[in-house]
């Protein structure tokens, strides 16, 4: 892959998001979503082989009804807070949290858990080889000790 498509991928995964705190808000913003939805989405499942190209307008549709589902499903609290988006008005890049793997998804944390989902207008790169560095580098101290 073209390191300047990584390099934008990374950037926006790492750029400024807003939640959707309330239930309200989550609908409102599917709402926006439908209306920008095209044949221009990427869907990654993150921890899958991310997607070399991009959904037709129906398959992102039918993605946020279940996904909607799933979230309202399996995160049983009276708030959402597990969607994050880059610009709720003009969507670019949104991040969906697994219900059933949150972690500290907001706060601070030295290793906080990927998105399950991701949702992009730039093709997709695999996270976990691109946010951590090889193992070589973390282990070459235990050479000493053989």
């Amino acid at each position: 892959m073209d390191q300047s498509i990584q390099d934008a991928y990374i950037s926006a995964f790492r750029g400024n998001f807003t939640s959707t705190m309330r239930w309200h808000e989550l609908d409102e913003f599917w709402n926006v979503l439908r209306e920008h939805a095209d044949d221009h989405w990427y869907i990654y499942a993150v921890g899958e082989e991310p997607p070399v190209s991009t959904a037709d307008k129906t398959q992102l549709l039918n993605f946020i009804d279940g996904i909607d589902e799933l979230l309202r499903k399996e995160h049983e609290e009276d708030y959402c807070g597990i969607v994050y988006i880059d610009n709720k008005e003009a969507p670019e890049f949104i991040k969906i949290f697994d219900p059933n793997n949150l972690g500290v998804t907001c706060g601070f944390s030295d290793n906080p858990p990927l998105p399950g989902w991701i949702l992009s207008r730039i093709q997709p790169v695999e996270l976990e080889q691109a946010l951590n560095p090889p193992k070589n580098r973390q282990r070459w101290w235990q050479q000493l000790f053989s």
